[in-house]
């Protein structure tokens, strides 16, 4: 008989549990269970009132996941449930839950209390604290903060725990724990506390050799944080070791038979590498969807301008995980398509049984690098990466009044390439070689006309993941990595990857016509790029100074 991991995504609006066979990483079963709450970014469950800027979530959804998609995905799948020896979980993060000493949430004490709720991983209200935290590590010369790129985003640990100490710090003071929510959910399902190095490293400043940041600092920034390390956070956990074992109690009300090995946390993008086979150094995956996540890996510690953090043991045990991103890939064709899209087009659209992606695609690809004379700016929602600056705004250069819809989303598609460039070109420059690339995500599957023009742009070969669900897949094969070969498992995660990661046959290679014109737009992308995200000319800052002031009267 077979053996199956579990992997259980959770998202931002819902959770995938996904069982996966070991072995040959088919995926035999998946259910999906919408949060009951979704994002409560205006509103309690009683009624109270969000401030700006809040999002919070109800950590009784987790729960419910667990209950309800499991057994599902299981029962989907047609297994036995005594062949199930693995159960891994991925995580949006930073995603932060305070409990008290007896693991419970505090808003299940206090459900009018916006501060005692989960604080989801963009929850924004803490950019003040967030302010002022770079300010003082830059101030204090703090040596971690170059490994985040020149700043600590709002919506990270550290101020997310500063907001609540500094507003409501009664409650700051009566929290024992706070956890990242992937965490907790570990330790709803085994009983055991464990603090995972991939979020630790990647949003909590955490570092293997030099740990936190000192209490000198974070009394700097608070006096109720100094001890904060000690008394509310705990000791960090390595991703792919096992976290414990599934408690009876949790076993029943998910339909499975109690000890099955349960694996540390991990983030949902981060734990996508394994199943593209990624374990190697020299390789870095791009996560492509609303927006981008690039994971990189590398053998090395090196200072990266922009990168949105780097952590050994933060992707794959032993070696050191790098993260950049870009702020808007998805959203911004998705914007365009919502606002830009004449209606005559959606008629011929209809007439050919397309969306309005496929017709815009099919119209874009027919033309040549450069015809349209268009060049973008991709900073519709910011720059993550290499800028870190999320009060740029976006640009459309070229337009004249034969410029057509299909011209403009092939600019964005192009725009978005060039931004992945500066990433690739910003890493290589430093010191950290990228050997291998790599895609998975909605995206690199549904449009093979964008990919052709990422591997133009890029003058590289993408592979393709093969699995349309990578995190619930990586999740499963960390599972299975916890429960071990003896159980039926692996154990390492480099043998489960060969065995259960892998890529679709189809690799898109650079096209040397295109990508000699491309090269000309992007020295052109780049020079805007610079002139407008590094101080050259701050109108983009100015402009929406102005429209502060006229949306505040």
């Amino acid at each position: 008989m077979g053996k199956y991991a579990i992997g259980i995504d959770y998202g931002t609006l819902s959770a995938r549990a996904l069982v996966a066979e070991i072995g040959t990483g088919r995926e035999v079963g998946e259910a999906v269970y919408e949060y009951e709450h979704g994002v409560m970014d205006e509103r309690l469950p009683d009624g109270t009132r969000l401030k700006p800027d809040w999002a919070l979530q109800h950590p009784d959804d987790y729960l419910k996941a667990l209950e309800t998609a499991v057994p599902q995905a299981v029962k989907n799948a047609g297994i036995d449930k005594n062949d199930v020896v693995g159960i891994g979980i991925d995580f949006t993060a930073c995603t932060v839950i305070p409990i008290d000493k007896a693991g419970n949430p505090m808003c299940w004490k206090y459900p009018s209390n916006p501060h005692a709720y989960v604080k989801l991983w963009k929850h924004h209200a803490a950019q003040d604290q967030a302010n002022r935290l770079n300010a003082i590590a830059e101030a204090r010369g703090e040596k971690w903060l170059k490994r985040y790129g020149g700043k600590i985003s709002s919506e990270w640990m550290f101020p997310k725990l500063w907001q609540i100490a500094e507003e409501d710090p009664a409650l700051y003071a009566e929290t024992d724990r706070y956890m990242e929510a992937g965490d907790w959910v570990i330790l709803r399902l085994t009983g055991v506390e464990t603090h995972n190095s991939c979020m630790a490293g990647y949003k909590a400043i955490w570092h293997k050799k030099d740990g936190y940041p000192s209490k000198e600092f974070l009394k700097a920034c608070h006096p109720l944080l100094e001890n904060v390390v000690e008394e509310k956070l705990g000791p960090v956990t390595s991703i792919g070791s096992k976290a414990g074992e599934l408690t009876k109690e949790m076993a029943e009300k998910m339909g499975l038979k109690p000890g099955i090995a349960v694996a540390t946390a991990n983030v949902d993008a981060h734990v996508s590498l394994p199943p593209a086979g990624l374990t190697q150094k020299g390789s870095m995956l791009m996560i492509m969807g609303t927006s981008t996540c690039h994971i990189m890996l590398s053998d090395e510690e090196r200072i990266v301008p922009g990168m949105c953090g780097v952590v050994e043991d933060g992707v794959v045990p032993g070696l050191m995980g790098y993260e950049a991103g870009q702020s808007c890939v998805g959203d911004h064709f998705n914007w365009f398509v919502e606002n830009c899209f004449p209606e005559a087009y959606a008629r011929e659209a209809e007439k050919l049984h397309m969306n309005a992606h496929q017709y815009l695609t099919m119209l874009a690809e027919k033309q040549k690098p450069g015809e349209s004379g268009l060049l973008a700016l991709d900073w519709w929602n910011g720059n993550r990466s290499v800028l870190v600056d999320v009060d740029l705004t976006g640009m459309l250069l070229g337009m004249t009044l034969t410029t057509k819809p299909e011209d403009i989303y092939r600019a964005l598609i192009e725009a978005t390439a060039y931004g992945t460039r500066m990433i690739i070109d910003t890493f290589e420059e430093n010191g950290v070689a990228i050997e291998r690339l790599y895609a998975c995500g909605g995206i690199s599957q549904k449009n093979p006309f964008l990919m052709q023009v990422y591997a133009d742009v890029l003058k590289r070969e993408i592979h393709i993941a093969r699995s349309t669900q990578t995190p619930a897949l990586g999740s499963a094969m960390f599972g299975a990595v916890a429960a071990g070969k003896a159980a039926g498992g692996y154990d390492t995660i480099e043998d489960a990857a060969k065995e259960m990661g892998g890529t679709l046959p189809t690799v898109y290679r650079p096209c040397p016509k295109n990508s000699a014109m491309y090269e000309k737009l992007y020295a052109e992308y780049r020079r805007l790029h610079d002139y407008f995200g590094r101080g050259g000319n701050d109108v983009m800052k100015r402009l929406k100074g102005i429209r502060r002031e006229q949306t505040q009267e």
